[in-house]
């Protein structure tokens, strides 16, 4: 008795939440239409605290910073945005014109062409959908196995046999494409640079040599941590020391 009461009050919540959540995305989506600007940024963050993590709520902020000439902040938010959905162009062009307006200019090291191709291929799918990928497969595998056993017909049988290869074939390789992803994503933690001006040492305290010098709406790759610091490299190669106040980590959902 008392656990379905429990169960009902758990989604009632849920629903409740939601709720909640749609109205106020539909008014902060008003805010931003009307050039309210900041009170569309505030409402978006109330989504968020509640706890919805969405690509639309990240994509708008992004938006709602551009607009208001916040580039760190609306980089932030398209990072977020693209970890989520990782093959939306709007968010890619979106944050490509974010990223011409920062100090910055860092070169990328080249990636080999098998390398390339393989990140290519695993990153049209994020690792959820290539888990799904895998569960439909192996149900179309399932039932096709049935129909081939089942099956009078030897015509029937031999495409029932031939395709329930094909859906299994199909399970591995989503499978083996989910893992690569999943792996190639928890291998890095990036961030983004807070402060309009950061000094980047060479050791993790304020006497050591300074290696160079990032500014805001900046991305690095965070390697280490130590105390206050945290140790960062950037897209060509080169690491560092920089203060963990200086930065914003982007998987911190």
């Amino acid at each position: 008795m008392f656990k379905k009461l429990a169960i009902f009050i758990s989604l009632f919540t849920v629903l409740l939440c939601s709720a909640q959540n749609n109205k106020l995305f539909e008014q902060a989506t008003t805010d931003y239409n009307t050039g309210e600007y900041e009170k569309a940024i505030s409402l978006y963050i109330t989504i968020l605290d509640n706890g919805e993590h969405s690509t639309a709520v990240y994509y708008n902020l992004g938006n709602s910073y551009y607009k208001l000439n916040q580039i760190a902040e609306s980089i932030y938010f398209y990072e977020k945005a693209l970890l989520l959905s990782p093959n939306d162009e709007e968010i890619k062009t979106n944050l490509s014109y974010a990223q011409n307006m920062t100090l910055d200019a860092i070169d990328t090291i080249p990636e080999t062409g098998i390398s390339k191709l393989y990140k290519n291929v695993t990153d049209k799918l994020t690792f959820d959908q290539w888990a799904y990928l895998a569960i439909g497969a192996m149900s179309v595998f399932v039932l096709l196995y049935i129909l081939f056993y089942y099956s009078s017909y030897s015509a029937r049988k031999r495409w029932a046999f031939i395709g329930s290869l094909i859906a299994l074939l199909l399970c591995v390789i989503a499978i083996i494409f989910g893992f690569i992803q999943q792996r190639d994503f928890n291998a890095t933690q990036p961030a983004i640079i807070f402060a309009e001006e950061s000094f980047i040492k060479s050791e993790p305290n304020e006497s050591s040599q300074e290696v160079f010098v990032l500014h805001a709406g900046t991305k690095v790759n965070v390697l280490d941590e130590l105390n206050n610091w945290v140790k960062i490299r950037l897209a060509d190669g080169k690491t560092g020391w920089v203060l963990k106040g200086e930065l914003k980590l982007l998987k911190d959902f």
